[in-house]
């Protein structure tokens, strides 16, 4: 044996060979590699996690808007609806809106839900929503230009020229 012969990738590689395996299975089936949100059962809990989503900013929306920052959709399951709530204090808070909740839920849903359960949890982090920015006034951008035509600094004085540009 050639001390070439000897790294462990080469071990390997007569390993599986002696084994009968070979090293891609999915190649010698014809079957070619997938993107994870393709496998059905990823897509299946993908699916399911954004309409558990859809389904929490809905019955969220009514809800008042500190209330609305304390607490989150769980599950619905087995006609049941569970919300997670940051303290006991707003799950108290949250309980005193299920009625309303879970008429919103059935008629939302289509789902016969009939219990309400609020747990007492961290809550998982919530996207910000987006927020729409505001454009830069006219007479910011021409303030901008005065600025920039007294700087000396080339770069500096090309930054503001861009911000500027930004206006309405």
């Amino acid at each position: 044996m050639q001390p070439s012969d000897r790294s462990p990738a080469r071990n390997k590689a007569a390993h599986t060979a002696k084994a009968g395996l070979t090293a891609l299975p999915f190649k010698k089936a014809g079957l070619t590699a997938q993107a994870i949100g393709e496998s059905p059962p990823v897509a299946a809990l993908l699916a399911r996690a954004r309409a558990l989503d859809a389904l929490d900013r809905q019955l969220r929306q009514p809800l008042p808007d500190a209330l609305r920052r304390q607490c989150r959709l769980a599950t619905v399951q087995s006609g049941r609806i569970v919300f997670l709530a940051s303290s006991s204090t707003w799950a108290a808070k949250l309980r005193l809106h299920q009625n309303a909740i879970l008429a919103h839920a059935r008629t939302t849903s289509g789902l016969p839900i009939e219990k309400f359960a609020v747990k007492v949890a961290a809550l998982p982090p919530v996207p910000r929503e987006s927020t729409k920015r505001k454009p830069l006034s006219k007479a910011s951008a021409e303030h901008l230009r005065l600025v920039a035509r007294s700087l000396n600094d080339p770069e500096l004085r090309a930054a503001y020229l861009k911000l500027a540009s930004l206006a309405e």
